[in-house]
């Protein structure tokens, strides 16, 4: 468990250099990272200023915290996220999220980069999530727990808020926007999964797989943060199409698909900042 004080203090940095907390912050996920350029008034904060947070090494993430404003409404966007693939505890992954909702912020929007699991998506696609599997074998709230951060044993029945899927479905309606919706497996990575891997996953009820967000998720349920996710299918997953899997590809769909996910991301974030989905 991370050390509370240490927690109190990088979010201290935050609302030093940031000021007061806005309604929601969000998790660009790859290639995604291009909304934080669109806020107006940016604030920037690398990572590697911020005491306990790790550094970000994959690729198309930026690492670093970009505060500014969307239409008016202030928001904090995280430009890049950490996995546990890029080495130590999954409890590192925890910290910025704990930062996140120390620091004041309300809801969180996690958004990632996926592969499409169920055959009816395609690449491009967007996926409200609505559970997740882990697959990975790891857990953020393994070791000791700080009852002042969360309790003992979180309850995940509605780990992706409810209130906020509905507004979000509602959102993407209203803006002609496709947003399909399904449960996200992780997997650990950095390699990509194997066909039987995704056959295994399909069986389980997985429509889409990733190698980030869930201990994030499981992170933000545990401190008391409203979860919203959403997915960009970037690439259909290793046997459904006879095609090797790249990152440029992951990262090309990504940015193909910016202009949608910006116009979603804007309104949903005007939605929750006006107390919509409470």
């Amino acid at each position: 468990m991370d050390n509370y004080e240490d927690i109190q203090r990088a979010a201290a940095m935050l609302r030093g250099n940031f000021g007061e907390a806005p309604a929601c912050a969000l998790v660009l996920g790859s290639g995604l990272g291009g909304f934080a350029e669109e806020l107006s008034r940016p604030v920037t904060l690398p990572y590697g200023e911020i005491p306990g947070f790790p550094a970000s090494t994959a690729p198309g993430h930026a690492g670093r915290c970009v505060a500014g404003f969307v239409d008016g409404v202030k928001v904090l966007a995280m430009q890049g996220r950490f996995h546990c693939y890029e080495g130590g505890d999954a409890s590192r992954i925890a910290f910025p999220v704990r930062v996140l909702r120390a620091y004041g912020i309300q809801a969180l929007l996690v958004t990632n980069a996926a592969g499409g699991v169920n055959t009816d998506f395609k690449p491009g696609d967007f996926m409200l999530i609505k559970d997740h599997i882990n697959l990975s074998g790891r857990n953020p709230l393994v070791g000791p727990n700080d009852e002042r951060i969360g309790p003992r044993f979180p309850d995940m029945s509605k780990a992706y808020d409810p209130q906020l899927r509905q507004l979000a479905r509602e959102t993407a309606d209203a803006l002609g926007i496709s947003l399909r919706e399904g449960v996200y497996a992780w997997f650990l990575g950095p390699a990509y999964e194997t066909p039987a891997e995704i056959r295994m996953a399909r069986v389980l009820g997985a429509d889409a797989v990733g190698m980030s967000t869930v201990p994030e998720v499981i992170a933000a349920v545990h401190c008391g943060l409203r979860v919203l996710g959403i997915s960009c299918i970037t690439n259909m997953a290793a046997g459904i199409l006879d095609q090797p899997i790249t990152s440029d590809e992951v990262l090309e769909i990504s940015a193909r698909r910016q202009p949608d996910f910006s116009a979603l991301m804007r309104a949903i974030i005007a939605r929750i900042a006006a107390g919509e989905g409470e």
